[in-house]
């Protein structure tokens, strides 16, 4: 077996459901998807602006707890439940990331867990 670290933190919300908010296998941390819940009340934000801040938030606090940050992530996925917000994402991801920025993949799903608009999640790699 693979030695796994789970990734915790009080930070971002807690699970939901039978899963781990991250794990770690030697150098490649894996971000569960995060929805734009407040860690603290653990209620949805209410417009897609801000559960697009809330979420990249959100996995900013797992990626900090990896001893990470957003500059170490790779790969990021974007669940969308309407593609007209896709230039939103854009726009607020920019003030998230700088180049070089990860790899993306956006895709449009017709619902997302407690009727949330946005979800992410996310590869990183730890520098050595």
């Amino acid at each position: 077996m693979t030695n796994r670290l789970i990734i915790q933190t009080p930070d971002a919300p807690a699970a939901i459901g039978t899963y781990s908010q991250a794990v770690r296998v030697g150098n490649i941390v894996y971000l569960s998807g995060q929805i734009a819940l407040d860690p603290g009340t653990m209620q949805l934000m209410d417009d897609i602006e801000s559960q697009i801040h809330r979420v990249f938030r959100n996995l900013r606090a797992v990626a900090t707890a990896a001893d990470s940050s957003l500059d170490d992530l790779v790969k990021l996925n974007v669940y969308l439940i309407d593609l007209n917000h896709f230039s939103k994402v854009n726009e607020i991801m920019s003030s998230y990331f700088r180049q070089p920025f990860p790899a993306r993949a956006v895709v449009g799903v017709a619902s997302l867990p407690r009727g949330a608009m946005v979800e992410m999640d996310g590869i990183l790699v730890l520098q050595d």
